[in-house]
């Protein structure tokens, strides 16, 4: 073979360690930097916020906008821009009214499989017979769950109810209606179609390619399977290798496959991270007072308590525990002795605040080094065929 027949080899895609990846995943979460964007376009941006329970959308948000208040999520909630339900992962999440008429039909093959789980209780169920019923049900008024199967199982009684209401949620694009989701406010789970909610139809099931794309832009870098875990979808290469020619690959340090958007943001692996989300949600989200609890101390009193070290929050001069702090696995806290140098935890026979030591409290220790002399321990042999007591972290 001659030198001009010899062909030279592509070059290795360049490898991203895991601060790189780390970082180039904060940037396009917004968790780097605040972004000014509103809530609906950052839902949007993220392809959507998991939204099992309803505070997490909230909290998201709070951690990556900057002045997010609630009412930011919660209007678009009521004036239906923004919905609830089940979509990636068979989780319900919180999308746009555009993505949730183009992404359910894009998942509904994996929802369609889901009910493989559930065919002993379907046995004899036509499932699009039964898709009809159940539109029909929810868009003649908004129905609960337990309202949906009551009416199911009118029609067939003889397979399980549970099923029919999972059947009816993975055939049919079903959204919970407000005030479920509103931020301080409370509602049952009332569903409908999403073309009932939303007034117009969901578009046919197309491509992924345009989602693979979105996903990059919010995910990225990242390889087929990471895509595939998020979906919860299957077959996804395919759609990558129609992209290829308009994207960059690099590879992790396992060997990986990672493709990327060509001018998406990737910092420099030394990029400061700011605090964690969870340590900036009180400032943004202020929790509302139980009305049947004392108010927590918030703010600089918060933060004297969380200084604290763990058990002396609740010690009382002289060492001991206040009533009803004691913690499973605490060890009895005794006076310190009198006249003893630095005895005890008070500091030489007063605490650090000057208070006289309070009496001596003796408990038994759960490694048994302490024993309580009105309590004498039995013997294996007394408590042979004894039933034991139940063990919540105490003495047995």
């Amino acid at each position: 073979m001659t030198k001009s027949q010899r062909t030279t080899a592509p070059p290795s895609p360049p490898v991203l360690g895991p601060r790189a990846l780390s970082r180039a995943t904060l940037a396009r979460q917004l968790l780097l930097s605040r972004s000014p964007m509103s809530a609906t376009a950052a839902v949007e941006h993220l392809v959507g916020l998991q939204a099992q329970n309803v505070k997490p959308p909230y909290y998201a948000l709070a951690a990556r906008l900057d002045g997010f208040t609630p009412e930011a999520l919660s209007r678009p909630l009521a004036d239906r821009e923004v919905v609830r339900i089940v979509t990636l992962r068979s989780t319900i999440h919180t999308h746009t009214a555009d993505d949730c008429l183009t992404l359910r039909p894009l998942v509904q093959a994996a929802r369609d499989r889901e009910l493989h789980h559930f065919r002993a209780g379907l046995a004899g169920v036509d499932l699009d017979r039964l898709a009809v019923r159940a539109r029909a049900l929810v868009e003649e008024e908004p129905r609960t769950m337990k309202e949906l199967r009551e009416a199911l199982s009118e029609d067939w009684p003889d397979a399980d109810p549970q099923a029919l209401s999972v059947a009816a949620r993975c055939k049919l694009p079903l959204v919970q209606i407000t005030p479920r989701g509103l931020w301080g406010r409370s509602g049952q789970v009332r569903l409908t179609t999403a073309e009932r909610w939303l007034g117009r139809p969901a578009e046919p099931a197309q491509a992924p390619d345009a989602t693979v794309l979105r996903y990059l832009a919010a995910f990225g870098p990242a390889s087929v399977k990471d895509m595939q875990t998020w979906a919860g979808l299957t077959r996804l290469r395919e759609a990558f290798e129609r992209l290829r020619t308009r994207l960059v690959t690099f590879r992790d340090e396992n060997g990986t496959e990672l493709f990327d958007l060509p001018d998406a943001p990737r910092p420099d692996p030394d990029t400061p991270a700011p605090l964690p989300a969870r340590v900036r949600q009180p400032a943004a989200l202020p929790r509302r007072p139980h009305p049947r609890r004392p108010a927590r101390a918030q703010g600089p009193a918060l933060e004297r308590e969380r200084r604290l070290p763990h058990p002396a929050r609740g010690r009382l001069p002289g060492g001991t525990l206040a009533p009803g702090r004691r913690r499973p696995g605490d060890r009895a806290l005794r006076a310190p002795r009198p006249g003893a140098a630095g005895g005890g935890h008070g500091g030489g026979g007063a605490d650090a605040r000057g208070a006289a030591p309070g009496p001596e409290v003796r408990r038994p220790l759960r490694d048994g080094a302490g024993v309580n002399p009105e309590k004498p321990r039995r013997s294996p042999a007394e408590t042979q065929g004894k039933p034991r007591r139940g063990n919540r972290g105490g003495i047995g």
